[in-house]
C-alpha cells in the first residue's frame, strides 16, 4: 500500500539526510552547517530541528550539536540509500550527474518500495 507524503515529509526527510552527510563529513553538526548545506535561513532549520526534536528524530546537545536519535539514523540511512541507488541508475542511463543528483532528491521521496527495490536490484546487477 502507498500513500502521497506531504511535503513536510519530504523537508524531514532532506534534514535527516543533510544531518547523516554532515555527520560523516565533519563529525560535529550545528544548525548553521545544516543551513549551509540545504542553503536555508537559519530561522527555518531552527523550526526544523525542534519539529525534529519533538518527533524523536533528533538530539540536541547543550553545546548546540545535533545527533540522529536511532529513529532519526534509520529514516536518514534509508532517504540516503534510496538517493544514492536512483542517482546512480540514472548515471548508468547518461544523465549527466549534477542532474542525476537532482532528480534523485526529488524522486528518493515518493517511489515506492516495490520500484525502488527493483531500481537497487538492476543497479547491483
Amino acid at each position: 500500500m502507498s500513500y502521497i507524503k506531504h511535503k513536510s515529509d519530504e523537508s524531514m526527510e532532506d534534514y535527516l539526510e543533510a544531518i547523516l552527510l554532515l555527520k560523516k563529513e565533519k563529525g560535529n553538526v550545528r544548525s548553521i552547517d545544516i543551513a549551509e548545506k540545504l542553503e536555508f535561513t537559519k530561522a527555518s532549520v531552527s523550526i526544523a530541528m525542534k519539529s525534529l526534536r519533538e518527533k524523536g528524530f533528533i538530539s540536541v546537545g547543550e553545546n548546540g550539536s545535533i545527533a540522529l536519535t536511532d529513529k532519526g539514523l534509520e529514516r536518514a540511512e534509508m532517504v540516503l540509500e534510496r538517493h544514492t541507488i536512483i542517482a546512480e541508475c540514472l548515471i548508468s542511463l547518461g544523465v549527466n550527474s549534477d542532474v542525476a543528483h537532482e532528480d534523485a532528491c526529488r524522486i528518493e521521496h515518493d517511489i515506492s518500495e516495490e520500484t525502488f527495490n527493483a531500481i537497487k536490484k538492476h543497479v547491483k546487477k
